[in-house]
């Protein structure tokens, strides 16, 4: 049983960090309404293809909340029925929750896969949280972490919900985001608790040192979330003119960029403690790769114009930081009776 939570764990990260990056190419491709309905779209459980499978149709029968477009509105069927030969009002309501109405394949799938991700990830959580029951006795704390993690996925499956409602308000995608991040946080740390072994070090200072690092780093994450609000409204008043994004440009966006510079400092820094020991953890070699790699695709997206797939590299990118972060953080303090 214990292999087999060990196996549902790592398997839940790993589908975590595929939501968030699935996520941003749904945010980067404009595909946050591909499904203007949940949890189905469209209705459906798998979506349209074509346009024309939304067009209402003579003869046809309709099941309960499948959805049309007619007059560039969305209806919804309110009831089983078929259809006659002319349209008649009374089986369909009005979708009242936005007027989004446009249907565009592209747009459907790359939500809809996103959605499929999450809901395989949802079912991973859930049964490592049956698999957790063979810790009971011997860690009650992995019970109760692997119980958060799926609350928490309730709770982000909601959030979704709440962000196609409000047509993408993006305060409700950055506290979707953030959420994630706290789920990845919970699965770094029962990773921590249940398979690796602490860092036995006596300097202090590597402890501060990397407690200072993870919090510079959640401020650049934080600071990051509030330009990529920024590019979103630029992107709805400019579409397709890249070159407008960041003309005008607030003084958080200098700082997010600024800011990475004392974050990398701060992990060479930290480098250079743990060379004086004669070890550099591996999660530490993975962080100073990562980081230079994030500050690479920041400056493509800067000079390049945004080109589309540098946004959802980037924001991997800052969630494999954080998770190698946590992972290092919890290595050097968590004491053996945890584990």
């Amino acid at each position: 049983m214990n292999n087999k939570f060990v196996f549902s764990l790592k398997a839940s990260l790993v589908l975590i960090l595929l939501v968030i990056a699935a996520g941003a190419t749904v945010r980067v491709t404009g595909s946050g309404m591909g499904c203007p309905d949940w949890p189905k779209c469209f209705g459906y459980l798998i979506p349209p293809t074509e346009k024309s499978q939304l067009e209402w149709k003579t003869e046809f029968f309709y099941n309960t909340n499948e959805v049309i477009i007619i007059n560039e509105f969305l209806r919804v069927a309110k009831s089983n029925f078929k259809s006659g030969k002319n349209y008649n009002s009374s089986n369909w309501a009005p979708y009242l929750k936005h007027d989004y109405s446009v249907f565009n394949v592209y747009h459907t799938w790359i939500e809809f896969i996103n959605r499929l991700i999450g809901a395989i990830a949802g079912v991973v959580t859930l049964s490592m949280l049956f698999f957790s029951l063979s810790y009971w006795k011997k860690n009650k704390i992995v019970v109760f972490g692997s119980l958060l993690v799926v609350l928490g996925m309730g709770f982000q499956a909601w959030l979704g919900k709440e962000v196609v409602d409000s047509n993408l308000l993006p305060l409700k995608i950055t506290i979707h985001m953030l959420m994630a991040l706290i789920i990845l946080a919970l699965l770094v740390l029962l990773l921590n608790i249940t398979t690796y072994n602490s860092i036995n070090i006596k300097n202090k200072k590597i402890i501060y040192i990397t407690i200072t690092a993870f919090c510079l780093t959640l401020i650049q994450i934080f600071s990051g979330t509030q330009v990529r609000q920024f590019i979103d409204l630029q992107m709805n008043q400019y579409p397709n003119q890249y070159e407008l994004w960041l003309k005008f440009a607030p003084i958080k966006f200098y700082f997010h960029r600024s800011f990475s510079i004392l974050v990398f400092a701060t992990h060479l820094f930290l480098w250079l403690e743990f060379k004086k020991n004669t070890f550099i953890p591996f999660s530490l070699k993975i962080i100073i790769s990562v980081i230079g790699l994030e500050i690479f695709t920041g400056v493509l997206m800067y000079y390049l114009d945004f080109p589309i797939t540098t946004q959802p590299i980037h924001l991997f990118l800052a969630t494999l930081i954080f998770s190698a972060q946590l992972h290092l953080l919890f290595q050097l303090t968590l004491t053996n009776k945890y584990k």
